[in-house]
């Protein structure tokens, strides 16, 4: 019997003792866990308030300012660009006519303000935001950051596919390879490049063709003088840009509105007055009959026909400024109108004055309303200036948050609309490049072959994601796809072909805009993406941090350290490349994570997430900040405060809603006894750990495993049949008065001071990497990094409390 006893005391021992070590490895698995439950307890139902119809009409007008200014400047150009070298048959027009109105009807019309503009990340347009619907929808991004948290967000919405569709067969496609990611990649930021060249190709273009309209009045004034009149003006543009688009738009909105009054009006008195023959355009016969009489030149001219849907892609990029209903009803009931009116006017007068080709704007013009309409056209392409400088803010904005664009200085500009913003480093950029565009080409012709290139680009790259993001998002079937991109390919590739005929005069331009851009963005992105890799490799373990003893195995100083890491889980390497140099931190430590999401926004009830790391009187925290790509940090926002706040009320609300047992239970199971053994053993493990990560990271969890099963004897569960009553009766109390205490605590500590600790990486290209490599990482990368804004710039971080922790990282 005795026997049966001894032997059923010895299993439960051994029952005991593989719990001991399963409740540990759980442990080290429940420390590092994604904060689900924390995302689960903060989303809310967060809905965008409805517009009432005078809001709609108001915002309608509004837009015309911004949206629409650039494609309502192209009448100003497109007839001079399409025939260069003159018109040699009236029928030639009509032609041009033809293909000008179903460019119109096919590109802006239908395929952008009734399709394209539907594919909008809750109301934000352009290539990264399709980028961001498709990065929610498939596993793309290069940044592996992504948690199943974040997907509790009520702004992350998504779409789930059905396994076996094309659809499901497309996502793995997409994700099964990192290159065709890479390549996915590629293609937005061209487009991206793109449009950046578009904002300094636009009020090239636009004022440099208002203006020209004073020779027609004054024919023997210079080019030059008309050129220092296009810079005087640009200047002028853009040093208006720090008011804001709301004032800039209110400002320009009622000169566009007067704009698309005169040239519709003008249009209808030019067709009935010279030639109303011109409305058999409308017959998409003429379009081949163009083609079949000129041949070759008729396909070269298709450069100068693409400049009339110019301004289509600042219409999309610009769609976060208005809802998508207020600008659609301005486009289809006002602008589309308007432009139609506009060239069968001037297409009317063409026919009989073939000789005015070159200014078929200004001297269709009646003369009693010629100077009215020019002060009006100069505004009005001041205005079209403005949507694509709009437009390039919106694109540098979403890139700088995807980590693929230095950080630099972005200003809200309105308290109404926060999509509304102004980049300044940006602004004074595109003013240089603005000016020597017009300084060095002087004529609308060369400057129009490169504007069509890069249009032309954009389009395509659209086109391309449209497709992914018609069957990813909107689950679309195979059918309605390939309809919609042989439809839009036929019709862009078309056009693309003809500008390549004209790289050689002036189509060069954008894209060495492009290649500058890109070469930038390219390495940029690339670093970024090797950063966070960095430190995700060389991360500690929270276990074995934890595993020392609530002081950490340091002196604990009054105050509340802020830690800042790219990463929403473990102990970054800045905290533990610190604690190695100055065995000290303060009472309080956050580990804080700013983390930007593939969304438009992070509704404020829903930014912050906080857990805690062990037991209470370890006093240590996680913080996740969430934004999306539109948010800002504003100055007054007190980035410092509301996190404190947020921790505040995270402490508050786990007093009150969780039971003492299950903080006591972490308590309990880190009791062990720390030793100065294993404070060494913690500094050589983080010095050794400088030279070899991925192995080291190895050898601390080893050696974690091994130190706590080695102070196994210490460690009680806190539902051990022979703990639970002396708990019960010593440390409840104590647990209770503790949570008390735990508010008053951290306020103290906020009084004695916060300390912003950050990394500041040095990154280098590792030795034996081949030339290129060391050109982009240690010049063109290093260049960029020391002339951006510094985190703690973005997030306002005093100086006087900031402590940066320097190290260098080998790619």
């Amino acid at each position: 019997m005795s026997e049966r006893v001894e032997a059923s005391v010895a299993e439960g021992e051994n029952t005991i003792e593989e719990r001991h070590i399963g409740a540990m490895w759980e442990l080290e698995q429940k420390l590092d866990q994604s904060m689900d439950e924390e995302a689960n307890k903060l989303k809310i139902m967060y809905r965008e308030k409805g517009l009432s119809m005078w809001m709609l009409l108001r915002l309608s007008f509004q837009s015309l300012g911004i949206v629409y200014g650039d494609l309502g400047t192209s009448p100003l150009y497109v007839f001079y660009n399409t025939f260069p070298d003159g018109i040699k048959d009236s029928e030639d027009v009509i032609g041009a006519l033809s293909l000008i109105i179903y460019s119109l009807l096919l590109i802006p019309l239908i395929k952008y303000v009734f399709i394209v503009c539907k594919a909008n990340d809750n109301g934000q347009g352009g290539t990264l935001a399709i980028y961001s619907l498709l990065c929610r929808h498939a596993k793309v991004k290069l940044i592996p950051n992504q948690q199943r948290s974040d997907e509790d967000l009520t702004t992350y919405s998504r779409t789930l596919v059905a396994e076996g569709s094309f659809a499901a067969k497309t996502k793995k496609w997409l994700e099964s390879k990192e290159s065709r990611k890479r390549a996915l990649l590629f293609v937005v930021l061209l487009g991206t490049c793109m449009m950046i060249g578009d904002g300094i190709l636009t009020p090239a273009i636009s004022v440099l063709s208002a203006t020209g309209g004073i020779k027609v009045s004054s024919p023997k004034m210079s080019s030059d003088i008309v050129v220092v009149m296009s810079i005087v003006i640009l200047v002028g543009l853009f040093s208006m840009q720090h008011y804001g688009t709301d004032k800039v738009g209110w400002l320009f909105a009622p000169i566009v509105f007067i704009w698309f009054l005169f040239i519709g009006a003008t249009g209808i008195y030019n067709i009935f007055k010279h030639d109303t023959r011109v409305l058999k355009a409308f017959s998409p016969t003429y379009v081949y009959l163009y083609f079949k009489r000129r041949g070759r030149d008729g396909w070269i001219s298709l450069g100068g026909i693409l400049l009339s849907i110019t301004g289509t892609e600042a219409l999309y990029a610009d769609i976060a400024y208005f809802p998508l209903l207020a600008i659609q009803l301005a486009f289809t009931f006002f602008v589309f109108p308007c432009l139609l009116l506009s060239y069968c006017g001037q297409a009317a007068y063409l026919v009989n004055h073939k000789d005015h080709y070159d200014d078929a704007f200004y001297a269709s013009i009646p003369r009693s309303v010629y100077w009215p309409m020019f002060v009006v056209a100069t505004g009005a392409a001041i205005v079209g200036s403005q949507a694509a400088v709009s437009g390039t803010y919106s694109i540098i904005k979403q890139a700088v948050s995807h980590g693929c664009f230095p950080r630099v200085k972005i200003v809200h500009t309105s308290k109404k609309f926060v999509g509304q913003i102004y980049c300044p480093d940006i602004n004074w950029m595109l003013m240089l490049g603005c000016i020597a565009v017009t300084a060095s080409f002087k004529n609308q012709s060369q400057i129009g072959n490169a504007y069509g290139t890069a249009v032309v680009l954009v389009m395509l790259v659209t086109t391309l994601l449209m497709v992914l993001t018609m069957l990813l998002v909107w689950r679309c079937h195979w059918i309605l796809v390939l309809i919609f991109a042989f439809l839009s390919l036929v019709v862009e590739l078309s056009y693309f072909s003809a500008v390549l005929l004209k790289v050689n005069q002036g189509g060069w331009v954008p894209l060495i805009i492009a290649a500058i851009s890109l070469l930038v963005m390219s390495v940029w992105q690339y670093a970024t993406v090797k950063k966070y890799e960095f430190e995700m490799h060389s991360k500690v373990s929270m276990s074995w941090i934890l595993g020392l003893g609530p002081s950490l195995g340091l002196v604990r100083v009054p105050g509340v350290g802020l830690v800042y890491t790219e990463l929403a889980s473990g102990v970054p390497h800045i905290f533990s490349h610190f604690i190695t140099n100055l065995p000290a931190i303060h009472s309080v430590v956050v580990f804080v994570c700013v983390k930007y999401l593939p969304v438009y926004t992070v509704p404020e009830e829903e930014r912050f997430l906080v857990k805690r790391i062990g037991p209470k009187k370890f006093r240590m925290f996680r913080c996740v900040a969430r934004y999306g790509y539109k948010d800002l940090h504003r100055k007054d926002d007190g980035f410092e405060n509301k996190l404190l706040t947020n921790l505040s009320s995270f402490i508050r609300i786990e007093t009150m809603m969780e039971p003492a047992l299950t903080s006591s239970t972490y308590s309990s199971a880190f009791s062990v006894n720390y030793t100065q053994e294993s404070r060494d053993e913690l500094l050589r493990n983080n010095s050794n750990h400088n030279n070899n990560n991925n192995n080291n990271n190895m050898d601390i969890f080893s050696s974690m495993v091994d130190y706590t099963v080695s102070t196994l004897d210490t460690i009680v569960p806190a539902d051990s049949p022979r703990n639970a009553t002396s708990f019960s009766q010593n440390n409840t109390v104590e647990e209770e008065e503790e949570e008390e205490d735990e508010l008053e605590f951290l306020k103290t500590c906020k009084e004695s001071g916060v300390v912003h600790i950050m990394g500041n990486t040095v990154v280098k290209a590792r030795n034996g990497s081949w030339l290129p490599k060391r050109i982009a990482i240690d010049y063109v990368y290093a260049f960029l990094d020391k002339i951006c804004r510094e985190n703690s710039v973005i997030l306002h971080v005093p100086h006087e409390t900031l402590l940066n922790v320097g190290h260098v990282f080998y790619i």
